[in-house]
């Protein structure tokens, strides 16, 4: 009976490792498995990089059109200028030719001997235009002499004419 008994103790022995060994395997695979919070946390992790990389994909997008956006502002801004700057420019021309028209008008009046010519005077860009009549033909150097010594008078045109005196009068 010794026999039986040892040979029911080993199976014993054997069903009791073999339910050991069983249960360790299941329990190691039970630890293999993911868990549905290590399912999510993974999701998670997977979208928090997808939100990262659309995040960076975005800010570069908004990055770029601001870069272009500038761009054409300042060039805008620089047209602007260069138009304020024209418009300005021709402006001081003006004033300047007004002033020089005003300058040899004065002057052609002060003079004793031109003072009674009809001269008109037009000043573009500087260049002096005078038109109109004069008692002799050295008034109408003197006028181009008059006009020529003015500030900011670059040339002068004239178109002068003597007038012709009455029969009789010397």
């Amino acid at each position: 009976m010794k026999t039986i008994n040892e040979c029911m103790q080993n199976v014993l022995a054997h069903r009791i490792l073999l339910i050991t060994c069983l249960s360790a395997v299941l329990g190691l695979a039970g630890c293999e498995q993911q868990g549905t919070a290590e399912k999510a946390g993974q999701k998670i992790d997977r979208a928090a990089e997808n939100a990262e990389q659309k995040i960076e994909q975005a800010t570069d997008r908004a990055e770029q059109k601001i870069d272009q956006t500038t761009e054409k502002a300042e060039k805008q801004l620089e047209n602007a200028k260069e138009s304020v700057t024209d418009k300005a420019q021709a402006a001081g021309e003006y004033i300047d030719d007004s002033v020089v028209t005003m300058n040899v008008k004065a002057a052609l009046l002060n003079d004793p001997f031109l003072k009674s010519s009809q001269i008109e005077v037009t000043t573009v860009n500087g260049v002096v235009k005078l038109s109109g009549t004069v008692d002799s033909e050295p008034s109408i150097g003197k006028a181009m002499a008059l006009a020529s010594s003015q500030p900011n008078v670059k040339s002068v045109q004239t178109e002068l004419t003597v007038k012709a005196s009455a029969p009789g009068t010397n």
